[in-house]
């Protein structure tokens, strides 16, 4: 099919789970250019690759199936160039599959779901944290960008349960080939969502993450991609649930990086989160 837009899910695993967003985002007009495709720029003094990313991937995480759009300056066939961008691909990027889409098309997250391995005899106690918080009203999380204030997650939560996953193929057999996973199902707005590193401390399991444990970004459901969606199963509505940060709050989340621990700035981006 050919196209002059097309949208492209990807995988970023391995080590490559390590390269922030911005140095992918050089690394993508990199590959453009050696596959000798003419994509589109911007106008201005810095023209860049109409290349846009529907919700950037936090340092550290993998991603399974995440989403880029991107334009090109003549109709191009969608299959050849999806092996175009392959064959330039660095290890750990790996281009899945390809779509056309119109140029007023705009890849707007919906919804996301993280999953983290699990030590089987953290699941009963990390269960039993899942149905707490599903069962909260309000949970309350500092932050600090784009403007310090206190912000009440609840309602981005869809799920969050301990699910059996199957082990990718391995190079020996394992003993199970089931493992158990922290699944957490996230709605994705305009004004606000959860973040995974946030749940992880509210659940007790931010330890696993400095214990070699990898959280990976399994799934990036967009709206146009959602024909009909249930009335009775979709993303909040309205303005996001905010209070402002006491001074004590305030003052523990500016203090000097070198005085806050790891897991205080794990998953943040160059730029800041794309939503709040």
């Amino acid at each position: 099919m050919l196209g002059e837009k097309f949208r492209f899910r990807f995988a970023k695993t391995g080590t490559l789970r390590l390269l922030s967003h911005h140095d992918l985002m050089r690394c993508l007009e990199r590959m453009l250019r050696r596959a000798d495709l003419p994509f589109k720029c911007t106008a201005g003094f810095h023209p860049t690759p109409r290349v846009v990313f529907a919700l950037s991937l936090p340092l550290g995480v993998v991603g399974k199936d995440e989403v880029v759009e991107i334009e090109f300056t003549r109709p191009l066939d969608a299959r050849q160039t999806l092996a175009a961008l392959q064959a330039q691909s660095p290890a750990g990027l790996t281009f899945t599959r390809v779509t056309v889409v119109p140029l007023t098309a705009t890849a707007t997250p919906r919804r996301v779901v993280y999953h983290l391995p699990l030590p089987a005899d953290r699941v009963p106690a990390v269960a039993q944290q899942c149905q707490h918080l599903l069962a909260s009203d309000q949970l309350w999380v500092d932050r600090l960008k784009p403007a310090p204030k206190r912000l009440n997650i609840r309602p981005y939560l869809r799920k969050l349960a301990v699910v059996p996953v199957q082990v990718a193929e391995q190079l020996e057999p394992v003993a199970d080939p089931v493992r158990p996973t922290l699944e957490l199902d996230l709605w994705v707005t305009s004004t606000g969502t959860a973040r995974a590193d946030e749940l992880l401390k509210l659940l007790g399991v931010a330890d696993q993450i400095d214990a070699g444990a990898v959280i990976e970004r399994v799934k990036v459901e967009l709206r146009d991609e959602v024909p009909n969606p249930d009335p009775a199963d979709g993303p909040p509505d309205g303005p996001a649930q905010t209070q402002p940060l006491d001074p004590a709050a305030l003052a523990r989340l500016v203090q000097p990086d070198e005085e806050q621990p790891a897991a205080a700035v794990w998953g943040l981006s160059p730029a800041g989160p794309v939503v709040e």
